[in-house]
């Protein structure tokens, strides 16, 4: 047994520096690296919207040729759902879970940081795409046969099957990790009725992306071996169902959804009751009603697939089953609702957001159930009220919940508050920014506008409408320069935080900010839903003195593994020997040697 300033005085088990980064395994470092690089997507396809607005923001524009505008199309939807809100999800999750759990770090630690760069070289994988022949230009659902390559003859969707395969290999590491820390790393005291509703969520998450990856990682692999050695699996000619690659990535599709959006719910059920001052209303419903949209988020897939001919009773079904989703979904919103009724409000940025979140996320909701209705959706599928839809979930919705958590937690990760002045001046120019740009979408597409089209005419009444959009783009990326200079700002100058600037709930807010490498010196016991608050409280609340802090000399010596290098090795392996599997080289065989090469250094290294 040693002294409690013995054993927090062990040396870091990473270098520091720029090998702390390549060789750290540790979760608040992977989750830095998870929301970093993240952002860095999100500026890239952030750009691309930019150069499809500016191309759709005047008739028989020429501002880019039919080519690049696919590419760019393409790459922007799949830059946004696989390279910035799955993993800046994954990197809040990393981040904060251990965090609220009571637990030093994940259960698997050089897996975790194997996941994150799995993430990072997909994405390079997939951007390199540009400056080898062409990036893929046939949406980022991928649709046989146009993906066949007869109709597709760069090499570019075969960058788009891997760079998914890799980040999917990431993806389905990463949801594992988050299952086995959750069910067996909760501290003492926290049952499954005291856990932190984000948690829960991300609980449900990792159990939709085991459940439902597999079905795109199979249809990728299906679709590379057509495309590359003449394997007819979406053939109609080969007698094949040409519907196969719908289903089975529709299979995927919609759960994905549901994959972006929940961890926003657990986001805005933390900030809520924080900034309320009282606790979640309905936690019980709340908590539950995420399982539910996880459980029926399999059963409504073919929704997507209502004009491609399924028979009737098919279509009544997957109808049914879209518009019995939303009574779950419904039961979070009036329980968020009535958070905040009676509540003293803190009228902080992170609750605007989150505020802005539950708006914007109704009218998307509400768009969505129009679209379950078969009649209507036969008017306007594959029109831009489908893309005003999509993007009030994802954008109204989870871009929304992603920012009230960076101002929620930065002060936690980094010891400094975020100008509050200036986030208010983001929310509303994003606000009116995001409107403006995504809302006439639903006329355009009532109009009749189609999806993915390049230019359009001068006498269709579609200009202004489009001309609006171009312009509420612009806002939006003034809003984001906001936010890129808020953080300078903060970060050189900001204000000290403390290690509870909001009055918070769990136990992320026991410790400093930022937190130590180990995060808690003694494994904190749980008594309750709220166990920081209630501490903080208890003399108030019911009159007990709070408990004695643990005896300093009590204290265990702390260990906590060692970097590794194993995990980038592993990563760089299968990376170049995707470059090898697309041009069919012996790149795949010096690829294959340098992840054997990880694996074995990893088989020896020490726990």
């Amino acid at each position: 047994m040693t002294t409690a300033a013995e054993s927090l005085a062990l040396p870091r088990r990473y270098e520091t520096g720029l090998l702390r980064w390549l060789t750290t395994v540790n979760h608040k470092d992977i989750g830095i690296l998870y929301v970093t690089t993240a952002f860095v997507f999100f500026v890239i396809g952030g750009l691309e919207a930019l150069i499809i607005r500016i191309q759709l923001g005047e008739a028989n524009n020429t501002f880019v040729s039919p080519e690049v505008y696919n590419q760019i199309f393409t790459m922007h939807g799949t830059t946004m759902i696989f390279l910035f809100v799955m993993p800046i999800m994954a990197g809040f999750a990393n981040y904060i879970i251990p965090l609220m759990i009571g637990a030093r770090d994940m259960a698997f630690p050089r897996l975790n940081a194997l996941s994150y760069w799995l993430l990072l070289f997909g994405g390079l994988v997939l951007y390199s795409s540009f400056f080898l022949g062409g990036a893929p230009g046939d949406g980022w659902f991928a649709y046989a046969p146009l993906t066949s390559a007869e109709f597709s003859k760069t090499h570019g969707m075969d960058f788009w099957i891997v760079g998914i395969l890799l980040t999917g290999v990431g993806s389905s590491a990463g949801a594992l990790n988050f299952v086995v820390t959750i069910l067996n790393m909760r501290a003492p005291g926290m049952s499954f009725s005291r856990l932190p509703i984000f948690v829960w969520q991300m609980l449900v998450v990792a159990f939709l992306i085991l459940f439902a990856l597999p079905s795109l990682t199979v249809a990728a692999i299906l679709l590379f071996f057509e495309r590359n050695f003449g394997a007819p699996f979406f053939q109609a000619a080969a007698g094949v169902d040409p519907l196969l690659w719908q289903h089975l990535f529709w299979f995927f599709g919609h759960p994905e959804v549901y994959i972006l959006i929940i961890p926003a719910f657990g986001i805005v059920s933390e900030v809520l009751p924080v900034f309320s001052r009282k606790p979640i209303f309905g936690y019980t419903a709340v908590t539950f009603s995420g399982v539910a949209i996880g459980f029926l988020g399999f059963t409504v897939w073919a929704h997507h697939m209502f004009a491609v001919g399924l028979n009737p009773v098919a279509d009544a079904i997957f109808s049914l089953d879209s518009m019995i989703i939303a009574v779950p979904t419904s039961i979070k919103i009036f329980n968020w609702i009535a958070t905040m009724w009676g509540g003293k409000l803190n009228l902080k940025s992170p609750l605007l957001y989150a505020v802005g979140f539950i708006s914007m996320f109704i009218i998307g909701g509400l768009s969505g159930v129009s679209l379950a209705v078969v009649p209507i959706d036969f008017q306007v599928t594959d029109t831009y009220y489908v893309v005003a839809h999509i993007h009030y979930v994802l954008f109204g919705g989870s871009v929304f919940a992603i920012f009230a958590g960076i101002f929620y937690w930065f002060p936690k990760i980094t010891g400094k508050l975020l100008n509050d002045a200036l986030g208010k001046w983001q929310f509303w120019i994003m606000f009116v920014g995001f409107n403006l740009t995504f809302f006439p979408m639903h006329i355009l597409g009532l109009l009749g506008m189609p999806r993915r089209i390049y230019t359009y005419g001068s006498n269709l009444g579609w200009d202004t409408w489009n001309l609006a959009e171009t312009v509420g783009a612009f806002i939006i990326a003034v809003s984001i320069l906001i936010f890129f200079w808020n953080l300078i700002v903060s970060l050189r100058n900001g204000e000290p935080a403390g290690d509870d600037p909001w009055d918070g709930h769990s136990l992320e807010w026991t410790v400093s900010s930022p937190p130590p490498e180990y995060n808690f010196a003694k494994i904190p016991v749980v008594n309750s839903r709220r166990p920081f608050w209630d501490e903080k409280h208890r003399d108030t609340s019911n009159g007990k003195p709070a408990p004695a802090q643990p005896d300093a000399d009590k204290v265990p010596a702390i260990h906590m593994p060692a970097g590794s290098f194993n995990p980038i090795v592993i990563a760089l392996g299968l990376s170049v020997a995707s470059y090898g599997f697309i041009y069919q080289s012996l790149l795949a065989l010096v690829g294959i040697a340098i992840t054997f090469v990880g694996i074995i250094g990893w088989t020896r290294e020490p726990r």
